[in-house]
């Protein structure tokens, strides 16, 4: 079964509660009606009982019961629907107006003397009726109890009809509410309409689309910045994974098409077994390089689906960065750069981890930093938080390069695309294992200096 729009819920929603709405108020009316129905009845009634009273009190008085049944008679002139009957001291009928159809079950309440009205039905009508003792024991034959009975079909009719009068009201008023709920409801979602429309719309290659919120109502203004927010994330995510895709086609093409080279170069003609060796020497480097690639890559796919679980223990920063200096000792005086390590660090995670993301900033330092310059690493350690600063000495990085130097083989440098020397996923790498370890890496430049700042919580 096909579930209901949300126009048809809200319509179908009003219908139901104007419905109950009505409902309870035809309840309250009915009852109202109805008791002011009995009202009327309670006081015919009583008066009746009250003009009964009187004559018997006048008939005492004159010493003489004969005239009393003419007059009861000449007192329910202009009343066909109501009877009356008396009964004497021994419950015996005395008088009764029409005694072939006067209503059994008021006798029966008049000689039990019970003084509440009652309702009830007999050959098909419905009665009201009361009874009352009217007379003392003073009075010959009595004491005397009126009881005073009036056919309500009129009133019961009037019932029926106001009933029927409702309840068709009360439908047209609900079939009325829900197609002025729909059409109201539908007016008022237009926006969303809109809204999925141009959603529906968006596609990989057309996601500048964005959803008007202007004249929006709160709640759909709401929805359509989160949206576009929403859109503007998986935008610059799609952006980066297209070019992603394009760098690591480009990456990787550069190594397979030295190799396919220097294959074709080496099977063109016959050599001897030394230029073969060159040749698998340099296919083993381009090997290398390739293998680091791969490697880095699933390094990154692993921190990217927070697969990377560091192994925390206590990491002295200071001892792994004079290792590392050490380590890079070689390759520092080959350039002409020399090395230094100041403060000391404690933080706790994964050394290993720590020691690559330490190792990868400084070589990216000693490759940017001209001969004659000097690197620094800077270890301060306060209370709570521990910071890892690596400077060299260099030209600004330009402001707009900034924000994309931790993303995968950017490089400021596009003459540097391809370059053997490192595969531009480096500090990358280093933005993965900071964060890992719940941390933060930033870069500053300015002419003359460039800092990369790691923010790590201390052990």
């Amino acid at each position: 079964m096909k579930p209901l729009s949300l126009t048809d819920r809200i319509a179908l929603l009003f219908a139901l509660v104007v419905a109950a709405v009505l409902g309870l108020l035809g309840l309250v009316l009915d009852r109202a009606v109805d008791r002011h129905f009995r009202d009327m009845d309670r006081h015919l009634l009583a008066g009746k009982i009250e003009l009964v009273g009187n004559l018997l009190a006048k008939a005492r008085a004159a010493g003489t019961l004969d005239a009393l049944p003419q007059q009861l008679d000449d007192a329910l002139v202009g009343h066909h629907g109501l009877a009356l009957a008396v009964l004497d001291g021994a419950g015996r009928i005395w008088f009764a107006s029409r005694t072939e159809t006067f209503p059994h079950p008021l006798l029966t309440m008049a000689r039990r003397h019970e003084r509440s009205l009652i309702t009830w039905t007999a050959d098909g009508r419905p009665y009201r009726g009361l009874a009352e003792r009217v007379s003392d024991r003073a009075t010959p034959g009595g004491p005397y109890t009126v009881a005073v009975a009036l056919d309500i079909r009129h009133h019961a009719e009037f019932m029926a009809l106001y009933r029927r009068t409702l309840a068709l009201a009360m439908l047209l008023a609900a079939i009325v509410t829900a197609a002025l709920g729909w059409a109201v409801t539908a007016r008022a979602l237009a926006p969303l309409r809109s809204m999925g429309a141009t959603a529906a719309s968006i596609s990989a290659s057309r996601l500048t689309a964005r959803l008007p919120n202007e004249g929006l109502p709160p709640e759909l203004a709401e929805l359509a910045a989160a949206f576009n927010q929403m859109l503007d994330r998986l935008e610059d995510a799609f952006r980066r994974l297209a070019d992603f895709s394009a760098d690591l086609a480009h990456e990787l093409r550069t190594p397979v098409s030295n190799l396919m080279t220097q294959t074709q170069v080496v099977l063109a003609r016959s050599r001897d077994a030394s230029a073969y060796r060159e040749a698998l020497e340099s296919a083993l480097e381009e090997y290398e390089r390739l293998a680091r690639m791969i490697e880095d890559m699933l390094f990154l796919a692993k921190a990217d689906n927070r697969l990377i679980v560091p192994h925390r223990e206590t990491v002295d920063l200071g001892l792994e960065a004079r290792r590392l200096v050490e380590f890079y000792e070689a390759l520092s005086e080959e350039a002409g750069v020399s090395l230094s390590v100041t403060g000391e660090a404690r933080v706790a995670g994964d050394r290993l981890m720590l020691q690559r993301a330490l190792a990868n900033l400084l070589g990216n330092a000693i490759r940017h930093t001209e001969r004659d310059g000097a690197v620094q690493v800077r270890l301060d350690q306060s209370e709570g938080e521990v910071l890892v600063s690596v400077e060299n000495p260099g030209p600004a990085i330009p402001t707009e390069h900034l924000p994309r130097l931790f993303e995968r083989f950017y490089r400021v440098d596009p003459a540097r695309q391809g370059s053997a020397e490192h595969t531009g996923l480096g500090l990358a790498i280093v933005k993965s294992i900071v964060e890992a370890h719940g941390g933060k890496v930033r870069v500053r430049s300015e002419p003359g200096l460039t800092r990369f700042e790691v923010h790590l919580p201390a052990a």
